[in-house]
């Protein structure tokens, strides 16, 4: 992949960006019919799935909508039948740099090639350079966004202190003492960070661009950082796909990635809605090593008419709206209804439970209500336990008022980003 134009070029990454849209059609759809051919080759899932397609058909993306959806939420099932990426890879484990696990659990592979998620291209756009110091506050182990952020940010010629997660005031004397100008992470973190530091009286005004991902940013949160004179952007990623877009200077939507083909569909079915119709974001990645076509996120967005002011000829979508599912992201981590399952039958006093999702203060919180058929002193807390072993996220354990509504919900995600 071309990383820089030599001489570089300030406002864009890379000629890829400015192509003009009907050549980047052209050139994307005869890449997913390479991709389909290769895929069906290579790996045992699609091999099975995709054998009915006509590759000679898939003209335009119109005609993607004769080639299955393959689900995330359909990602547990398969790895289960076929350990550990149910089929899906091109490549052996042997010939992977890393696996990650995420709630699930999934397994996600990164293979050895530089920028394997492609988050260079993010990096760049949200204003962050070769040279800069890069202070990356997200998790280094089971998930990948230690990982996917680090090694974009090590393509574009940045050195990154690897942070991690918590910690606060370590956070706050490394800042303080490295002077990064660049961080990434989630906003929340990002926000706690700060204050804590205007506790401990310390400056942190070298980091002057952000790049976040894992969680929503809030209007009155930008805000507050650009009363820092932090510009924050935004990167719409996964763990199972890298880079989908991401937010540029411009703040007109998400540009989508070069290196994929995005698509919003009517949710549960496979078929494109119109342009600014909400519906659930599927996607066709051109990763050789693990070809995932057509590939549904269970995320929800729509897509923005027009070209953004910034330059970028790429579509643009409105960014995260929400889940076509139940499935939910909780302070960077997916929480499926399933894990909710898991917690229950593991302490049979449960008769239902339901995970309710807030944010007061702009900060995640999560409360699994449950309705007991009895109680025993330190329930709560053994329960407690258990949620943060299965989701990998601290939360509380309360007692519902009374019987849960019978409808089905095992995730109620109550959050408000006004």
């Amino acid at each position: 992949m071309t990383y820089r134009s030599d001489p570089p070029d300030t406002t864009h990454f890379d000629a890829l960006e400015t192509r003009a849209p009907e050549i980047r059609e052209a050139e994307l759809m005869e890449a997913v019919r390479t991709q389909v051919t290769h895929a069906r080759a290579k790996t045992k899932a699609f091999a099975s799935s995709l054998n009915h397609v006509d590759v000679g058909q898939l003209s335009t993306r119109a005609d993607l909508a004769t080639v299955p959806v393959t689900r995330k939420s359909n990602l547990i099932g398969l790895q289960a039948q076929s350990r550990p990426f149910g089929g899906l890879t091109a490549a052996p484990l042997a010939e992977m740099g890393r696996v990650f696990q995420s709630p699930g659990p999934i397994y996600e592979p990164q293979a050895r090639r530089a920028d394997y998620w492609r988050m260079a291209r993010a990096l760049f756009a949200a204003g962050i350079r070769p040279g800069d110091l890069v202070h990356n506050t997200f998790s280094y182990h089971f998930t990948p966004a230690g990982s996917m952020m680090e090694s974009g940010a090590d393509a574009l010629g940045c050195t990154v202190f690897p942070a991690g997660v918590g910690q606060t005031e370590l956070q706050v004397r490394a800042i303080a003492d490295l002077r990064p100008r660049a961080y990434v992470g989630t906003p929340s973190f990002l926000d706690i960070i700060l204050q804590k530091a205007d506790e401990l009286g310390e400056n942190l005004d070298s980091i002057q661009n952000a790049l976040v991902s894992g969680e929503a940013l809030p209007n009155a949160l930008r805000g507050r950082f650009q009363t820092r004179g932090i510009q924050v952007l935004q990167a719409y990623a996964t763990a199972d796909l890298g880079l989908i877009a991401y937010e540029t200077p411009a703040l007109e939507g998400m540009v989508c990635d070069e290196q994929v083909l995005v698509e919003i569909v009517r949710p549960g079915t496979g078929e494109p809605v119109a342009e600014g119709v909400v519906g659930e974001v599927v996607v066709t990645t051109l990763n050789p090593d693990y070809p995932l076509i057509r590939f549904g996120t269970g995320d929800l967005s729509a897509v923005l008419p027009g070209i953004s002011p910034c330059g970028r000829t790429n579509m643009r979508i409105r960014g995260w709206l929400g889940r076509a599912d139940q499935t939910t992201k909780i302070r960077g981590m997916f929480v499926h209804p399933e894990q909710v399952d898991q917690i229950a039958k593991r302490h049979p006093e449960i008769r239902q439970a339901r995970l309710v999702v807030s944010n007061p203060d702009q900060r995640d919180q999560m409360t699994l209500l449950c309705d007991f058929e009895k109680t025993n002193p330190g329930l709560l807390d053994r329960i407690a336990d258990t949620v943060r072993e299965v989701t990998k996220l601290r939360g509380r354990v309360a007692q519902a008022d009374g019987a849960l509504p019978n409808d089905g919900r095992v995730i109620d995600d109550q959050r408000s980003y006004d």
